[in-house]
């Protein structure tokens, strides 16, 4: 059974940090396009930042371009975010996706439908 199992979320204060990883019983996972999303209590889930299985691109959304921080680590199946100068806003369930499909290209890689293994999310609460 294919597994995405997160870890690191938290609570911090605003203007901390917080690194989530994830890692994926998937194979070959060098070859999946890899994502995190978010979705806070009342809003729809919204695509934070993807990374193609090449390592090359990258994606953010608008809200947290410059403070978030997608990497890969093959070798341990594992991907991360790290997220800096924390908001408030911040604040929602975390979770992240994969597909092998998913190509994090050309503004490609941010929408849920793009992916078809997801985690079970993790808590990140931003306190003012």
């Amino acid at each position: 059974e294919v597994q995405l199992v997160e870890s690191g979320g938290g609570s911090v204060q605003a203007g901390g940090s917080l690194q989530l990883s994830c890692t994926g019983s998937v194979s070959p996972f060098d070859k999946y396009g890899l994502a995190w999303f978010r979705q806070a209590p009342g809003r729809e889930r919204e695509g934070v930042s993807c990374i193609s299985w090449t390592g090359v691109y990258t994606d953010y959304s608008d809200s947290v371009k410059g403070r978030f921080s997608i990497s890969r680590d093959d070798a341990k199946k594992t991907w991360y975010l790290q997220m800096n100068s924390l908001k408030p806003d911040d604040t929602a369930m975390y979770y992240c996706a994969a597909d092998i499909s998913a190509s994090c290209f050309g503004g490609h890689g941010l929408a849920s439908v793009d992916y078809n293994l997801w985690g079970q999310g993790t808590q990140v609460t931003v306190s003012s």
